[in-house]
Parts: structure tokens; C-alpha cells; sequence
């Protein structure tokens, strides 16, 4: 089980691609990542790219839920772009599709930021 991240960060925005398993052996380092760079960077808004995710577990809900809450604070947003069907399935069990915008076609995702930022 492993997990391959890449973060950057512009305009505020910070983008988080995961490739792999986010779950309870993955999470740890993930929220490790999260927290340095945000603590560095003024985000306002977070966007995880979700489409070579594998599979997430109640970890992964968590940590996406704590950057809500944590931009909420902010007035800022977290949005998901594409997810694979487990992972989309356990987005949807867990509620978060009703608080965070999921983008399907990536290709709008530049107007979605222009729009919040």
C-alpha cells in the first residue's frame, strides 16, 4: 500500500495529486505534506486530483474533511477533480460530495478557480 503525492501551490490555490492508496498506512504523510505547506503558503483554496487514486478509506475522508474545515475558517473551498467508481462510491457514502465541489471534466477547472479565487 503506498501512496505517490505532488503538491504545488499557485494563486493561493494549493493542487494535490495522489497516485495510489490513501488509507490509514498512507494518511499520516499526506496530512504531514498538507500541514507543512500550508502552514508556509497562504492557501485559500485546495484542489485534490483524485483520478489515479486507487482506493481511500475513512483516513482519507478525514483529511479531506480537515481541510475543509480548515478553509471554511477562511472563507476559502477544497474541490475533488475525477475520481476512479470505489473511490467516487466512498466520496458519496461518507456525504462529502454534498460539501465539496467534484469536477468530472478537468478541462472547466481553470474557470472554477478563476470563479472562487
Amino acid at each position: 500500500m503506498s501512496i505517490t503525492v505532488s503538491l504545488y501551490v499557485e494563486n493561493q490555490v494549493l493542487y494535490v495529486n495522489l497516485n495510489g492508496e490513501l488509507d490509514h498506512h498512507t494518511s499520516d504523510q499526506l496530512r504531514s505534506r498538507l500541514n507543512t505547506v500550508m502552514s508556509e503558503s497562504q492557501i485559500k483554496h485546495i484542489v485534490f486530483n483524485l483520478k489515479h487514486l486507487d482506493f481511500m478509506d475513512s483516513s482519507g475522508i478525514g483529511i479531506i474533511l480537515g481541510r475543509y474545515n480548515q478553509l471554511k475558517a477562511v472563507n476559502g473551498s477544497v474541490m475533488v477533480i475525477g475520481m476512479k467508481p470505489l473511490v467516487a462510491k466512498v466520496f458519496e457514502l461518507s456525504g462529502l460530495s454534498q460539501i465539496i465541489k467534484v469536477i468530472n471534466d478537468d478541462s472547466h477547472l481553470e474557470s472554477v478557480i478563476r470563479g472562487i479565487a
